[in-house]
């Protein structure tokens, strides 16, 4: 009875969970400019790699989201996978200057299967940053793009 109720609880907060998902990555769409890169390596390779790239690019994982995992309890099987990476004394700078910025800091990458390729998608930090008043902010998403593509640039075909 007691695995029945939270069965039920985990299919509410996952159901609530990606309600404001597609809002949220609604409202992103509609600001931010989407990337989408192949990657030249599967999707265990292409996540592992974004991780470990992460650090060469002056940054680190801060969360993820496994959104196969999650997506699992549903019946569903997929690979995918959100990665949010970011640097706290860049963060630091941005929120010093406008303290609205957590809602595009950290940087998000979204990594998926489709038909057996991997592919790395993600909103540019100067589009996303660019929302927000503050030249420092502005200043900022435009050096994490340079860096965001190099990141991804690494997997690209």
């Amino acid at each position: 009875m007691k695995n029945l109720q939270l069965k039920k609880n985990l299919q509410k907060l996952f159901v609530t969970f990606f309600t404001f998902s597609l809002f949220a990555f609604h409202q992103a769409s509609a600001q931010g400019k989407l990337v989408t890169v192949k990657s030249a390596k599967n999707f265990e390779a292409t996540v592992d790699g974004i991780k470990k790239g992460v650090a060469d690019a002056g940054m680190m994982v801060l969360a993820e989201i496994n959104h196969g995992k999650i997506l699992s309890m549903t019946g569903l099987n997929i690979n995918a996978e959100s990665i949010f990476i970011g640097n706290p004394n860049v963060g630091k700078e941005a929120f010093s200057e406008n303290m609205a910025v957590g809602l595009a800091i950290p940087l998000r990458l979204n990594v998926y299967e489709e038909k057996g390729t991997a592919y790395i998608n993600y909103f540019t930090p100067s589009s996303e940053l660019g929302n927000f008043k503050g030249d420092k902010v502005k200043m900022i998403g435009q050096e994490l793009d340079k860096k965001i593509a190099m990141l991804t640039g690494m997997f690209s075909k």
